[in-house]
């Protein structure tokens, strides 16, 4: 159903907008949608049901109202543009730039609602990563292919460990070059900056994205 329009809005609930009339939305799907003053926001389709549209608003849903507000449903769900380009670059989580650069432009794109890996169809993980983190790299041992995870409470230096292993990670013994996905889900402003700062004075936010 690709750029389907709707004037109005069933209900406002939250972070929802229900949308009635919709009979080919799919789930994931993306929807654009236009507020009374003009302004753009995202959304994606929860759930669709005997022509009603669950659609959550990225972001706030501060100033929207059923008369005035449009929805388009784009026909297409969730992709990244990917390119050598983002790196040196700060997105928010829906790969727009944070850092008043350009958007990236690019004809290769991923789709972000991915189907899961099987584990028994990958190759056994063999690249050291080193962190420069004596604890992991010696107890924990970090290889290319692995998550990470870190526990931590209030008030102990997680930001700063954090930011720590993304500027020293590299790969021993290869020639190529190796780049940094930095991803923070649910920090602050502040927390935000601080990871920021920590790169660019680092000189290792060129290879980060």
């Amino acid at each position: 159903m690709p750029n389907v329009s709707f004037k109005s809005l069933d209900k406002i609930s939250g972070p929802l907008i229900f949308v009635k009339g919709v009979d080919n939305a799919a789930y994931g799907e993306m929807v654009e949608i236009k507020l009374p003053n003009g302004e753009r926001r995202q959304g994606q389709v929860l759930d669709t049901s005997k022509g009603l549209a669950i659609v959550q608003v990225f972001g706030s849903t501060l100033g929207l109202n059923t008369t005035g507000t449009s929805t388009t449903f784009l026909g297409e769900t969730a992709q990244l543009a990917v390119s050598d380009e983002m790196l040196g670059r700060v997105f928010d989580g829906l790969g727009n730039p944070k850092d008043n650069g350009p958007k990236i432009v690019s004809k290769e794109k991923f789709d972000l609602v991915g189907a899961g890996i099987n584990p028994y169809s990958r190759e056994e993980p063999s690249e050291f990563i080193q962190t420069g983190i004596s604890n992991i790299d010696g107890m924990n041992t970090l290889v290319r292919g692995q998550k990470l995870p870190i526990f931590s409470a209030s008030g102990l230096p997680h930001n700063l460990l954090a930011s720590q292993i993304a500027r020293q990670a590299k790969v021993l013994g290869t020639e190529e070059n190796f780049s940094v996905v930095f991803a923070a889900i649910g920090i602050t402003s502040e927390e935000s900056n601080f990871f920021i700062k920590q790169f660019e004075e680092s000189g290792s936010l060129e290879r980060t994205a």
